[in-house]
């Protein structure tokens, strides 16, 4: 850490960074958080504070296993990306050939009408529209009114999924969609879908393409769907705030000794800062790492570029004004205005990433050769209609220390 990297950072305002955090942790808004700052080939800083679980004591480490919910999904992005590279099919073909589930799918004449009220999709979905969330599908908590209701009721809770790929898509395939495909972003099990077209097209388990294919190779060891018996005292417990706002309390999530029936390209992965830094600088590095090639710079250009028009754009994302200065390419969001974004906290023209509903987030910024990794285990409400009281109830604490760190990062380099 004391390369010429390290030297382009103003190391007092660097050191502060994490204290961001510090303040959350002491106010009882956050258990912990591992974060890593690289630039040009060096870690630049990692910061580790606070606990891993609370009952226990047991404090964060550099290694400790995170759920990293969304961030699953430019993984998965990926892997369907390596297929589409070999020709198994086009951004534009319809899903269908792989996924005839999803034929003569209906529309919702209102996303927040009766789930009976519905007409004829206008065309098919393509996998373009998975890609970039278009695809009309939603998820129960980002959706309002009975289509809600009617995700819980046939998916089950998102958290804790434990069915078979064919019988989730089958029931995913059975609730009417809410807008037409190509219409909007809507955010929505899109990648979950994704995922599984990855496994049918491969002939195999898309845990098995993922291993196979992303994971081995880039060295990614402490990356899966579960916590195996004897990293169990690695993981970091999911906290939220209880509902008399003055406590974390942990959130549940099912046990697993083997890898499980459903391995969500959603949100379902647990990793680490150094596994996920792997993959970020793959990203960064357009399609290489190390000496790892996955995928054509052409392809990673096209990750990385917004596909949504300026129409989409001004539709709010889960009830806030999201796009200004930013849009979302094959998995990605990225930063197009650096001087009109809010939402991903600072970066350069070019930056991108995708975060996670426990709080946690990444960045590679092209401008600055910088990967950024924050990680917390902060579980947001996803129950039905979760969006319409996002902040409800709420202390915010552990979601503000994030933007907090990542100016204060960019306000160190020199």
């Amino acid at each position: 850490m004391d390369g010429q990297a390290a030297r382009d950072f103003d190391p007092e305002i660097l050191a502060k960074a994490p204290e961001a955090l510090t303040g959350a942790i002491e106010a009882g808004d956050l258990s912990g958080a591992v974060t890593l700052v690289w630039r040009r080939g060096e870690i630049i800083q990692i910061s580790v504070k606070g606990m891993a679980d609370l009952a226990a004591g047991r404090p964060m480490a550099r290694d400790t296993l995170f759920r990293i919910a969304s961030m699953t999904k430019p993984i998965t992005s990926v892997a369907a990306l390596m297929l589409m590279e070999e020709g198994a099919f086009k951004l534009d073909d319809p899903i269908t050939r792989w996924a005839p589930e999803f034929k003569d799918m209906r529309v919702l004449k209102s996303a927040t009408g009766p789930v009976e009220d519905t007409y004829p999709a206008p065309r098919e979905i393509t996998f373009d529209d998975l890609f970039t969330h278009r695809a009309g599908l939603a998820y129960g908590f980002t959706s309002i009114g009975p289509i809600a209701y009617a995700h819980q009721t046939a998916l089950g809770d998102v958290l804790s999924i434990n069915t078979s790929p064919d019988a989730w898509m089958a029931a995913l395939a059975s609730l009417p969609l809410s807008y037409p495909p190509g219409e909007r972003f809507h955010y929505s099990h899109a990648t979950d879908v994704l995922g599984f077209l990855v496994g049918r097209i491969a002939g195999k388990g898309f845990r098995e393409v993922l291993m196979e294919r992303i994971f081995q190779p880039l060295g990614m060891v402490d990356t899966d769907f579960y916590i195996p018996p004897e990293k169990r005292d690695r993981a970091a417990v999911v906290y939220r705030m209880n509902e008399e706002g003055n406590d974390l309390e942990p959130v549940a999530f099912p046990r697993h000794d083997t890898p499980p029936a459903f391995c969500g390209g959603g949100g379902s992965l647990i990793s680490t800062a150094d596994d996920y830094l792997t993959f970020a600088r793959m990203l960064l590095g357009n399609g290489e790492v190390d000496g790892v090639r996955l995928l054509k710079e052409e392809t990673v250009r096209l990750m990385r570029q917004n596909r949504l028009t300026p129409a989409q754009r001004e539709i709010p994302f889960m009830g806030i004004p999201f796009w200004g200065g930013q849009g979302f390419g094959l998995g990605l969001s990225v930063i197009t205005d650096p001087e009109k974004q809010a939402w991903m906290g600072a970066g350069s023209e070019g930056s991108f990433g995708w975060p996670g509903a426990f709080g946690t987030w990444w960045q590679a910024d092209p401008v600055e050769d910088m990967v950024m990794i924050y990680l917390i285990q902060n579980s947001m409400p996803l129950g039905p209609e979760a969006a319409a009281q996002l902040a409800t109830g709420q202390r915010m604490g552990a979601r503000l220390a994030l933007p907090m760190w990542q100016k204060a990062v960019y306000a160190a380099l020199a």
